[in-house]
């Protein structure tokens, strides 16, 4: 199977637009959670995924969306996204994302927002918090999201080795046990502005991430437009 991975879309339909055209064909589209939050277009990015047959798992800024007290961990600009998405979202949209679930497996792969540990909010950016989660989960192999930073964590004895992603070759899997974060579509914070992605081929075993350019500047007036915080417009002009 063929199958795109996106995570951390944030309400960017310019964004999203722009990987799905760059996937080309596939057989599914998985996601990693943080669909809406910080972007002017809730309603649209869920559609599109809907369409698209899109399974995934729920986010910490999904779960804000719908009245979770998470949100009270946020920065001022995500409390304020959120209570405007919050306020801003459709039945349909609503329902859509109460019907995700923390943790999923689809074709032997684990998807999680944050970690296994903490699939909603733990941030894993080191070589113990991945290893603990590859640890705990059962499938040979796991994706996640929530840091916005596209990495693969392999399996190494009793931690975890961090592979930065080439761009310009799969990474051959094997047999090793990997977590691999797919970076953010919407809101990148590598100081690359692209929105990023990923292309499971199960078939041969390799995980290949992409970098899309996309229309920053209409994601940016549309955010302005919606009154939301101009930070939320201004990083991504810097991917950070």
């Amino acid at each position: 199977m063929r199958i795109a991975v996106v995570s951390d879309v944030h309400a960017n339909l310019p964004a999203l637009e722009a990987v799905i055209d760059a996937a080309g064909r596939v057989d599914a589209w998985w996601h990693c959670g943080d669909i809406v939050g910080y972007g002017p277009h809730p309603d649209e990015v869920v559609e599109r995924l809907r369409d698209l047959g899109a399974h995934g798992v729920l986010g910490n800024h999904d779960a804000a969306a719908l009245g979770s007290p998470i949100v009270e961990a946020f920065n001022p600009y995500a409390q304020e996204s959120a209570a405007w998405t919050a306020k801003r979202i459709s039945r349909e949209t609503r329902a859509w994302l109460e019907a995700l679930p923390e943790r999923s497996v689809l074709e032997g792969w684990t998807l999680v927002h944050g970690s296994a540990r903490d699939p909603m909010e733990e941030y894993v950016t080191s070589e113990s918090s991945a290893a603990a989660t590859i640890a705990r989960v059962r499938t040979p192999n796991a994706l996640h999201g929530h840091t916005h930073v596209p990495i693969a964590w392999r399996a190494a004895g009793t931690s975890a080795e961090r592979r930065p992603p080439v761009y310009d070759e799969a990474l051959l899997l094997g047999e090793d046990r990997w977590f691999l974060n797919p970076g953010s579509v919407g809101q990148p914070r590598d100081r690359d502005p692209r929105a990023a992605a990923m292309i499971l081929d199960t078939d041969a075993g390799a995980a290949t991430w992409l970098r899309v350019a996309y229309p920053i500047a209409r994601t940016q007036a549309d955010i302005r437009a919606a009154r939301l915080p101009a930070i939320l417009a201004d990083r991504l002009d810097i991917g950070r």
